[in-house]
Parts: structure tokens; sequence; C-alpha cells
């Protein structure tokens, strides 16, 4: 064999390690009973804020401290705390998606994902019975 092609060949063996090592590191949707099976992972929570218990939120005391619980697909809510300021409008957020960790009976949250109602949906329904 040429030595071209044994480089070539190492090359390549090298990027599918690489492309293989990556792929396990991405984070997965699961719920907090899967995070909590596997503690001290990341993952990405999908959910809905649980209007029934408060939010906790004092930017004079730590502008970066926001407590919240939150409700996952299967309905199991868990209290997420997350270092950063509170989002704005955050409480109208349809769908919340948390990138973090659970930590105990607490999920430990690194980002916040919200999807909002959108701001056309009047306007299509407006729209659709116009039409008729």
């Amino acid at each position: 064999m040429k030595k071209t092609n044994i480089v070539l060949l190492v090359v390549i063996a090298v990027a599918i390690g690489v492309i293989v090592t990556m792929a396990g590191d991405f984070s997965t949707y699961v719920t907090f009973a899967t995070a909590k099976e596997k503690e001290g992972k990341e993952y990405h929570v999908i959910g809905t804020l649980d209007k029934a218990q408060a939010l906790n939120y004092d930017p004079v005391k730590d502008a970066n401290y926001f407590t919240f619980y939150m409700k996952d697909k299967l309905g199991e809510s868990r209290k997420v705390i997350f270092y950063g300021t509170k989002p704005t409008d955050f409480e109208k957020a349809d769908q919340l998606v948390l990138t973090g960790k659970i930590s105990g009976e607490e999920f430990h949250c690194d980002k916040i994902l919200m999807k909002c109602p959108s701001k056309y949906k009047e306007d299509q329904v407006a729209m659709s019975t116009k039409k008729m």
C-alpha cells in the first residue's frame, strides 16, 4: 500500500472516532423520571410551568437565582433551580425546554428555552371565519 493510502485511512478512522465520541455527548429529550435514573448526566426536559406552585425570583436579593416548578410530559412536577435572570414573559410560555441535571429532588437548569403562544393565532382564526 502507498503511504498516502495509509495516511488517508488513518485520517478517516480518526474522523469516525471523533464523530462517534461526539454523538455520545449529545443530550436527549427525557422526563424527570429518566433523568433521575442517571443523576448527574445532562438532559433536555420538555414540560409546562406548574402554575399551582409559586415562582421565586427576587432581583434585589439575588438577580441570578430563579426557582419554579415544572410538569414534564408525564405530569411529574419538580422544583427547578435556574442560576440566571428570569426570562421575560416567562409565565406566558406554552412549553418549556430545560437543559440541566437532576440533583437530589431538584432539577438544576443551565438553559431555558420557551415556546410562547403564537401572536398570529388570533389573526388566523379571524381570517378563517371571514372566508366562510
